[in-house]
């Protein structure tokens, strides 16, 4: 394989190490200080700035060569500066609960493009792709994100997700990362893997490299993600058989299990094992699958096993040829109404905002083209922006439906988005829908594959797989235990990876210092618990003041409200004056509590969740936001989901919602004043409300609540 032509863009001489062995301990740096020192040092020492930027935000490249195919691949660092960027909070955070963490002052994005992108400069839309082979992103304290691995399936020519993860991993260990966070979104042939491995491993995909359950959907909590895995895992097969009795798949199910009990040469009892068999299966015929296995058993178990293949061509006749369509994954739309975009969205804004957003752009699009400028006739994304916050405050919002609007249709006109040629900025642009055109543009019904047993057990292994995955995981007969242990699996969602506290540096002493704001800021804001903790060192014989200047300065240069924090006191060292030497005072790795004062409390820029002050309160017992779509009651303002309140995925949600709560209280309440609230039952799950003053005269307001009767 020929390598391709490698163009440089960086200030610097290109920096290039070996893909397997990059990140590995001494190679190609040994970084002993905490995240916020080591980036810097690491894009110092092992990587070229470029000769271009991303709207302002500097960017680092790093080569890594992929020797057994002669290739050498792109590793980008972006680093986006909090206080500059239309995007400061963090969505990620807020999803995982970390909406109480404080801004930090400083993200990085560390990408590596899809294949047919290495030679390109990355643009303004880098960081919302998710074709990318890797993107990670890390605040400056430490805490971070891997938003998206693209595989061999994913996209990728021929690095496979594990090696991608094995790279990841080594990056986040070299640079002492604190936390990871990942939402396990993968598939594999339609079928969840993070419930098919959490059934047959007792953890995700992602669990091979240490990520664990940290949020659930839906009010799930680690304790019923456990108690689901055990109870599924444990499932026994000669049960499965007893209870599959009745069911018109009995008969294929037993096949199938007592086909891979004989094959195995083990007594396979529950579906754990028979699942950790089948994935030892590689191949697609009898032949190259079951060569490498069945060359290593004894002659006896060899003669065995070559009867039972005998019995079961004699049970199974041939019949149609194994063949991928069963995979075959249809053809991506061209676009999508914005309207239907928004209803699928996780979003913490109603559906009816979102598209009154998409159509103020829209038109602002159209005017833009109408005026007939002798430049582009599109738009940037900090000119939408712009012309957006003429009619609409709230830039977050902006910005939601910015990232969304790609191929959408608004009205009767089409948006998209693409970078200018001549410009090499991205811009939004659009189109009249024609008429004659429309069917192309509507997305058609996506048909799932209908999983049958009719090839046999062992003619296909994928198939046998996803026939126990949608008749046993997700189809027991009758089984309310067994199917809401599958719900709670699948809304199981967002793992987390801690990786351990390093104290290896026998040169310096570092310390775990948690910060105790004063009473005053304190009082200033009660809606989060403050939990900021900093990982600071210093030189072997510093002093106690040496130590307060180092935590002060790793506060203010981590936090956008401790930029003026003043460190007033150590717990752990208030009896010692700070001239004394910390060496033999205090152990290396100790966790210190200090105390500090001058905390910005004012800052918009405070907490990772955002300025906004919504309640979350479903009645599946989530009390903070979990990525989920949600909807906010008009009367007393606390979020829901939308699932829990009977409203389907593809349904909009209505246009004045009344919780179940609140509508119950509305029905028995009565004013002083002779105002009292009647409904009427309509159709499905719509009430219609009269307002009526008893007396006289009556006074009628009609609205439509969506509630579950």
């Amino acid at each position: 394989m020929n390598s391709p032509v490698v163009e440089f863009h960086s200030k610097n001489p290109p920096k290039f190490y070996g893909f397997h062995t990059f990140a590995e301990p001494g190679c190609p740096i040994t970084l002993t200080g905490a995240f916020r020192d080591n980036i810097r040092r690491f894009l110092q020492e092992c990587a070229a700035i470029e000769d271009y930027d991303l709207g302002g935000m500097p960017i680092w490249r790093t080569f890594l060569v992929y020797e057994s195919k002669g290739t050498v691949l792109p590793l980008y660092t972006v680093e986006e500066k909090v206080a500059d960027s239309d995007r400061p909070f963090c969505d990620y955070c807020r999803c995982v609960g970390w909406s109480h963490h404080f801004v930090s002052k400083r993200k990085y994005h560390l990408i590596i493009p899809a294949n047919d992108e290495w030679d390109d400069p990355i643009d303004e839309s880098v960081f919302d792709l998710q074709t990318h082979l890797l993107h990670g992103l890390i605040h400056c304290n430490g805490f971070g994100h891997l938003i998206c691995i693209n595989g061999i399936e994913g996209g990728s020519k021929f690095i496979c997700g594990r090696e991608i993860m094995d790279l990841w991993d080594r990056i986040c260990t070299t640079l002492s990362v604190r936390q990871i966070t990942v939402e396990d979104l993968s598939k594999k042939h339609e079928m969840e893997l993070r419930l098919l491995h959490g059934v047959a491993y007792g953890r995700s995909w992602f669990g091979k490299w240490g990520y664990q359950f940290c949020h659930g959907s839906f009010g799930v909590k680690e304790h019923n993600y456990g108690s689901a895995i055990d109870l599924l895992s444990s499932l026994d097969l000669d049960r499965i058989i007893q209870d599959f009795s009745f069911v018109k798949a009995c008969f294929d199910l037993k096949q199938m299990i007592e086909y891979y009990r004989n094959m195995s040469g083990n007594n396979l009892a529950t579906v754990r094992g028979l699942f950790r068999f089948m994935f030892t299966v590689k191949s697609t015929t009898p032949t190259t699958r079951y060569s490498t296995i069945v060359a290593s058993w004894p002659e006896k178990k060899k003669v065995i096993f070559s009867t039972h293949i005998r019995k079961c061509s004699s049970k199974f006749p041939t019949k149609l040829a194994p063949t991928t369509s069963f995979f075959r994954k249809e053809k991506p739309t061209k676009c999508r109404k914005f309207s239907n975009l928004a209803a699928k969205m996780d979003s913490r804004w109603p559906v009816r905002r979102l598209e009154h957003v998409a159509e103020v752009i829209a038109e602002a699009l159209k005017e833009k083209r109408a005026a007939k400028n002798t430049g582009s006739c599109g738009m940037t994304r900090q000119e939408a922006r712009d012309a957006a916050r003429l009619h609409i405050g709230d830039t977050g919002l902006i910005d939601h439906v910015l990232k969304a609007m790609n191929n959408v249709i608004v009205g009767d006109h089409i948006v998209r988005r693409a970078v200018n040629r001549a410009t090499k900025v991205l811009e939004y642009t659009i189109q009249d829908l024609k008429c004659n055109d429309e069917k192309q543009f509507y997305p058609s019904k996506v048909v799932k594959p209908s999983w049958t047993c009719c090839l046999g057990p062992g003619r296909s292994v994928y198939n046998d797989v996803a026939y126990l995955y949608k008749n046993v995981l997700l189809g027991y007969p009758e089984c309310e235990s067994v199917e809401s242990a599958a719900q709670m699996i699948l809304h199981s969602k967002h793992f987390v990876k801690e990786f351990p506290f390093r104290d290896e540096d026998a040169e310096s002493l570092m310390f775990i210092c948690k910060l105790i704001l004063s009473s005053v800021d304190l009082k200033a804001d009660l809606s989060y618990e403050f939990t900021a903790v900093e990982h600071v060192d210093v030189p072997l014989y510093a002093t106690v003041g040496d130590l307060k200047m180092a935590v002060e300065n790793a506060f203010r240069d981590t936090y956008c409200m401790l930029e003026k924090l003043q460190v007033t006191e150590i717990l752990e060292l208030e009896e010692v004056e700070d001239e004394e030497v910390l060496f033999g005072i205090v152990q290396s790795g100790m966790e210190l509590h200090v105390k500090g004062c001058g905390t910005d409390m004012e800052s918009n820029l405070r907490y990772e969740g955002g300025i906004e002050n919504w309640t979350v309160k479903c009645k599946c017992g989530a009390r903070d936001d979990d990525g989920e779509r949600m909807v906010a009651c008009d009367i007393c303002e606390a979020w829901q989901h939308t699932h829990c309140c009977g409203i389907e995925e593809a349904e909009a949600v209505p246009r004045l919602f009344v919780c179940e709560t609140c509508c119950t209280s509305l029905v028995t309440m009565q004013r002083p004043c002779g105002l009292t609230y009647g409904y009427e039952s309509c159709e499905g799950s719509l009430l219609k409300s009269h307002l009526r003053e008893v007396g006289s005269s009556v006074i009628c307001v009609e609205f439509y609540v969506h509630v579950q009767l």
